[in-house]
């Protein structure tokens, strides 16, 4: 039995025309007979650093028996000068989340994968202690069984209260040696017993990036280890308010 969470994960693939720019980590969310992709607002445009893909592909497994069967699927990001996907902004500007919904009869045949629901997010913040153990998966510098194209899993805590935006952001922290590459993987903590097709994980967050002091001395001073999680809650205001598209960036 394949764990439901490793099948609800996927590798993405970012590009420009035919060029590669950037691996990372993405999930499934549906909602209403809707499906969504997410992963993180920097992966699908980054201002600050220039990064601009036109395109993403995802991987698909496409039979629930052999793992090693999978087949890729393009998901342009602009239509008619406009994004594909959705994001968000709070009083602190950007939400480092986005969400492109997947028209699923582009999608293989046979494609084999899980679905996050509104009914995994968490709803009682009391329920999420400060030291909780999670799990992070994804594809951290592209790293996976290449074999069985599954990701892996890291170990996280809970490392800032949960239920309070740190330093006013509409995230929290957790401890957890994560790498480039998964940005977008799903942050989720156990809840109940695994049974096949069952998905018996809560969806608490979208890993984003590694925090770290910008006054550490890197010569004297290890690097925190600590990672911001955006609140998986915003998946709900991202898949039912539809946020305004953003324009294609001018070349």
């Amino acid at each position: 039995m394949t764990e439901a969470l490793l099948l609800a994960t996927t590798r993405v693939t970012t590009f420009l025309a035919n060029s590669v720019l950037s691996g990372a980590t993405g999930f499934f969310f549906a909602r209403n007979d809707r499906l969504y992709l997410v992963t993180s607002q920097h992966v699908v445009h980054d201002a600050h650093s220039g990064h601009a893909p036109d395109r993403l592909e995802i991987e698909l497994h496409i039979d629930k028996t052999d793992l090693t069967q999978v087949a890729s699927q393009s998901l342009p990001l602009y239509a008619n000068g406009l994004s594909t996907w959705h994001a968000a902004t709070d009083g602190f500007g950007d939400v480092d989340v986005a969400v492109i919904e997947v028209d699923r009869s582009v999608l293989p045949q046979h494609a084999v994968f899980h679905c996050f629901t509104p009914e995994h997010l968490q709803d009682c913040l009391e329920e999420v202690e400060i030291g909780a153990h999670l799990l992070v998966a994804g594809f951290p510098l592209g790293f996976h069984d290449t074999v069985h194209h599954l990701p892996v899993v890291r170990f996280a805590t809970v490392a800032s209260s949960f239920g309070v935006r740190f330093q006013g952001q509409g995230f929290f922290l957790t401890d957890a040696r994560t790498h480039r590459g998964t940005s977008g993987a799903p942050v989720v903590m156990r809840n109940g017993s695994p049974s096949e097709g069952h998905l018996a994980w809560k969806l608490l967050g979208v890993h984003s990036a590694r925090m770290d002091m910008g006054g550490r001395d890197p010569s004297l001073d290890e690097s925190l280890g600590l990672n911001c999680a955006w609140y998986a809650d915003v998946l709900m205001a991202l898949t039912d308010a539809r946020p305004p598209r953003a324009k294609r960036p001018v070349a």
